[in-house]
């Protein structure tokens, strides 16, 4: 420790025996009351993953806990039409206010604030980690159960900032069946373990198609990889989601909370039995 430490880890980027990743965590909104926070991650963009946390929040909320999801993919937020949500968040110097789907999962996104949802969010990363951690400090959480974080994809800026900033209980990691994504899914995994945050789960989307004809079970990307990879990282619980034309139309129609996401439902045991840190 230097002479000169002025003991706020979170404005110092130097390196020290006394740093630690619990020193750099942000406290939410002092209105909030959030029990638990899980992040759903991916090693790359296209798989799934705010279609799997829209799942599994709603899921969540069929099974009686109070849900939020925290849209942190500011540039390409997606949540808000998948639940059907077009209301502007509001706020004011109290701090901002969700906005609830139609079965009342509290919602915070970009989307919400934008005056046009299709203008582009053109900003550099800083800015945009900057706007998530006000999604947890400004935003007034209400007696949440569970906290789902929808991170953008890759291990950059702001699942850097998400994963040292704001207690979590652990990670999902969203993927595919394709030869490239175990790759991918190690690069997250190695970042979770890094960081010391738990993964939770394995969500292998796009997984197989069942025709509708014969009811053939058609692995459509290949031979699914979801179990061997979850035995190798020692992740606990997979989940497989089919290539399923009523997803689509349920999240495009913004009524993804319609959808019986059972498949998920191992995942979702995973996640309650996590501690919050």
């Amino acid at each position: 420790m230097s002479e000169n430490c002025s003991h706020d880890c979170s404005r110092c980027s130097s390196e020290c025996s006394s740093r630690t990743s619990e020193s750099m965590l942000k406290q939410p909104h002092k209105a909030s009351s959030v029990k638990k926070v899980i992040g759903i991650v991916s090693g790359k963009g296209g798989v799934g993953k705010s279609l799997t946390t829209a799942l599994l929040a709603s899921l969540a909320h069929k099974r009686g806990k109070s849900v939020g999801i925290l849209d942190a993919d500011i540039t390409g937020p997606s949540i808000p039409k998948a639940f059907g949500v077009t209301e502007h968040a509001t706020g004011g110097e109290e701090g901002i206010e969700t906005v609830l789907t139609p079965s009342g999962i509290q919602l915070m996104s970009m989307n919400l604030l934008l005056d046009d949802a299709t203008t582009p969010v053109v900003w550099r990363g800083p800015i945009i980690g900057g706007a998530v951690m006000q999604f947890w400090t400004d935003v007034i959480w209400k007696d949440v159960d569970l906290l789902f974080i929808d991170m953008p994809p890759g291990t950059g800026d702001v699942p850097l900032t998400v994963f040292q900033s704001i207690p979590l209980a652990g990670i999902v990691i969203v993927t595919t069946p394709q030869d490239l994504v175990k790759m991918i899914v190690e690069k997250a995994v190695n970042m979770a373990n890094m960081l010391k945050i738990p993964v939770l789960g394995l969500v292998e989307n796009m997984s197989y198609l069942d025709c509708p004809d014969c009811g053939k079970r058609i692995e459509v990307f290949g031979a699914s990889k979801a179990k061997a990879i979850a035995s190798e990282y020692g992740i606990p619980s997979v989940a497989r989601m089919p290539l399923d034309p009523s997803i689509a139309k349920f999240a495009d129609e913004g009524r993804i909370e319609d959808y019986d996401a059972q498949n998920l439902q191992e995942i979702f045991e995973s996640i309650e039995k996590a501690k919050q840190p």
